[in-house]
């Protein structure tokens, strides 16, 4: 990250989100001079920036997604000419998984790149007067909007590199801080997200910026910040402190109803040329040229009955590559502008179970009974004791989530990783990655 950190490069995207404002025109919208924005940053500008978030965010996810859905064993990932997500990622013969090699690096650089920008946005609007343009309201909104982004996307590097820890503070690149244990980033990550809600708390009735349709129902201060809560819930589970998940859960959008379940915000994709589309997904029929195969155990754990099913589609043929042959494709995303959960409902509702297992087991099955039932299964009848309940809320959340990239996460944080399935003799289940090589250059 010190090579790209040390890059003042803002990634802008000349996409719709800019229509509602008058854009000044730069020689080059990928490297603008980047004092212009330091001196005087107007309203068009702070959208071009904001643009340019949301565009980064999605870069290289496809990667992210392929490690924890391959290492998880939700799916296989095929690739004829890169072998290396059926051989390092599954941990073929005593592979182990490399510091330098793209499936840790590029996912790595990606997140710290929109880490980078937020950082870059938010010192243009602390470092001048910009009460010409901008209310003392919407300059809140802006920096909570930026701070649960940058929380977010350092989730998500922590979620690669667990006890190996990430850099927390990186505003200033020749002075960038060390890095924090798994611990350590989940309270430093948790703590932003709570500064960030006391900025939209107090950012009025609406963003000074438009974010992309993944955002809607959420695109003003006081809307978005349940979402920054949701993602609080997330965190505050990762850390085992579920009573705070409860009171996160509060306030944030949770909607304990089986008929509300993809509420939330998104990832947007489309077939625009200047933007991107969604790289999880591939043709039910695709070759081993790039494709995402089913673990068979998805199939054959699952309950009879059970409509989430309709997340996998049976190939006409199996298809088989390194010494690995299934039936069924991914489908999890039915085309290349279908979108991607950022947090979602169902979610929710799996994290507010997933808490009150600890302090009300009957509230939690009532929860999980709002899951099942709308995958179309009966309500649950096992035991209610602890062990119980969290094994029927961990598959739950398997057959919920999949390919959403939780599952390794979740087994991991339950010391279950034994229990996920070696597919071939001699493979491994990795617990994290290492931090990129880039790192020490």
């Amino acid at each position: 990250m010190k090579k790209i950190i040390n890059k003042i490069f803002i990634l802008f995207a000349v996409i719709s989100l800019t229509q509602a404002c008058d854009v000044e025109e730069y020689s080059d919208l990928n490297n603008p001079e980047v004092d212009a924005f330091r001196d005087n940053l107007t309203r068009g500008d702070l959208q071009d920036l904001v643009g340019g978030v949301l565009y980064s965010m999605r870069v290289r996810l496809g990667t992210y997604y392929d490690d924890l859905g391959v290492i998880g064993r939700e799916y296989w990932r095929f690739s004829s000419s890169d072998p290396r997500f059926t051989a390092d990622l599954l941990g073929k013969e005593n592979a182990v998984l490399d510091n330098n090699t793209f499936y840790i690096t590029n996912p790595w650089a990606a997140r710290y790149r929109t880490v980078k920008n937020v950082n870059l946005i938010l010192e243009f609007i602390e470092g001048q007067d910009v009460s010409a343009q901008f209310t003392d309201a919407e300059i809140n909104a802006t920096q909570g909007f930026l701070k649960t982004v940058k929380a977010y996307e350092l989730l998500l590097n922590l979620n690669l590199t667990y006890q190996n820890g990430i850099r927390v503070e990186t505003a200033d690149e020749n002075n960038l801080g060390s890095f924090l244990g798994y611990s350590e980033s989940l309270t430093a990550i948790r703590a932003l997200l709570d500064e960030a809600a006391g900025d939209l708390q107090s950012g009025g009735d609406a963003f000074p910026f438009t974010l992309s349709s993944g955002f809607a129902g959420f695109d003003s201060p006081g809307s978005f910040v349940e979402v920054n809560k949701a993602i609080a819930s997330r965190v505050a589970a990762y850390q085992g402190d579920f009573s705070s998940v409860l009171t996160y859960l509060d306030d944030s959008f949770l909607t304990l109803d089986g008929s509300n379940l993809d509420e939330g915000v998104y990832y947007t994709f489309s077939a625009d040329q200047t933007d991107i589309l969604n790289p999880m997904f591939f043709p039910v029929e695709a070759t081993t040229a790039g494709a995402r195969i089913v673990q068979p155990d998805f199939i054959t754990d699952a309950e009879d009955g059970d409509e989430r099913l309709n997340k996998v589609a049976q190939r006409s043929e199996p298809l088989t590559f390194d010494f690995l042959t299934g039936d069924y494709a991914v489908f999890r995303y039915k085309s290349n502008t279908d979108a991607i959960p950022i947090i979602r409902n169902e979610e929710l509702i799996l994290l507010y179970a997933e808490a009150n297992i600890y302090s009300d087991p009957a509230e939690a099955v009532n929860a999980l009974n709002i899951i099942r039932n709308a995958a179309g299964l009966d309500s649950y009848v096992g035991a209610d004791s602890e062990a119980a309940l969290i094994d029927e809320m961990l598959m739950q959340r398997r057959y919920s989530l999949f390919a959403e990239g939780h599952r390794w996460l979740d087994v991991r944080r339950y010391d279950m990783l034994d229990e996920l399935p070696i597919d071939r003799e001699g493979d491994d289940v990795f617990t994290q990655f290492p931090i990129p090589l880039t790192e020490n250059q």
